[in-house]
């Protein structure tokens, strides 16, 4: 996309179903980004790049993650003075407690802000928070969207306490 402000980077195009997650997300906020792939191991010198040229494209927060040893992250956030989330995603096995121990523990000077396993959704909102500290538009559009996310919750609670359990889980 034309001037992303937010940048995406997975390990792999296996990740992308979780990554989307995260790009709708931005999208329903009208916020533009770029995505791509770059393996920490397999892509480093991609990776590298990726990061290291963020800022003068106009990205202001990088979303990356990988699955198994999810050391993409750290590599961004290596190469960058931008805020890094990291997006862990299940791999085949340990059911992703492995990426995500992966992505969280960086060590002291190289900050990640990781998000739960496959929380794709969530990356893409922690991006737009981080927009909106600078953003007054962006800031009540989040406002809208957390009003509408607590109104639908009170409809559904207001719903099984009318219909019952039963009924509701019916529908």
């Amino acid at each position: 996309m034309k001037n992303p402000k937010v940048g995406i980077i997975m390990g792999s195009d296996s990740d992308l179903e979780v990554f989307a997650e995260a790009a709708k997300i931005i999208e329903e906020f009208g916020v533009t980004y770029d995505m791509t792939v770059g393996s920490a191991h397999r892509a480093p010198e991609r990776a590298q790049k990726y990061s290291s040229g963020a800022r003068e494209r106009g990205i202001k927060v990088l979303i990356a993650g990988a699955g198994g040893a999810a050391h993409l992250a750290g590599v961004i956030a290596a190469h960058t003075t931008l805020p890094v989330i990291g997006l862990p995603v299940k791999a085949k096995s340990l059911d992703g407690l492995d990426s995500l121990l992966s992505t969280v523990q960086m060590p002291p000077g190289i900050p990640v802000a990781t998000v739960g396993i496959n929380a794709g959704k969530n990356a893409g909102l922690l991006a737009i928070q981080i927009l909106a500290t600078e953003d007054k538009d962006l800031e009540e559009k989040l406002k809208d969207y957390k009003i509408k996310m607590s109104d639908e919750q009170t409809t559904k609670g207001d719903k099984l306490s009318e219909i019952g359990y039963k009924k509701y889980l019916e529908k």
